[in-house]
């Protein structure tokens, strides 16, 4: 049986704010606005070629604004998302890979996958990696290495 991930809530403090990076600035697609009275409101939206979506909104969580780290993106050409990215006003920052002395600046020298990221943050310092596989998959799993 599959397990799918569908929807990751991400805590923000101004749900238009936020909507409007995510759209505007990010170039996710806005799947529902939702409102419910003046306590709920959801806004879904997705990555270009995502099946998973994220969730913003208000009355929905508990978290704190701005406490989400980590949450990936997967792109094959890091350089090209990145000038995307800045291109549409988001401070993304610049390519770093790990190499054997830790966190290094700069594009991964043998260009593995997964092995090249950048990182941003939206209104609200929730924090996002974009992390570069290049084969032509990206949803399928590198084999386990020893």
């Amino acid at each position: 049986m599959d397990f799918k991930l569908e929807l990751v809530v991400v805590p923000v403090s101004d749900v238009d704010r936020a909507k409007e990076f995510y759209a505007d600035k990010v170039g996710f697609t806005v799947d529902v606005d939702h409102r419910a009275g003046d306590s709920f409101r959801v806004v879904q939206l997705s990555p270009p070629g995502s099946a998973c979506s994220i969730a913003i909104g208000s009355g929905m969580s508990q978290a704190a604004p701005g406490t989400t780290k980590g949450l990936h993106l997967i792109v094959t050409d890091i350089e090209a998302a990145r000038a995307e990215l800045v291109g549409r006003g988001v401070d993304a920052g610049e390519p770093f890979h790990f190499g054997e002395n830790g966190q290094a600046a700069g594009i991964d020298p043998g260009r593995r996958d997964y092995a090249t990221f950048l990182s941003f943050d939206d209104p609200d310092g929730n924090g996002w990696l974009v992390q570069e596989v290049r084969r032509t998959d990206p949803s399928s799993r590198p084999a386990t290495e020893s």
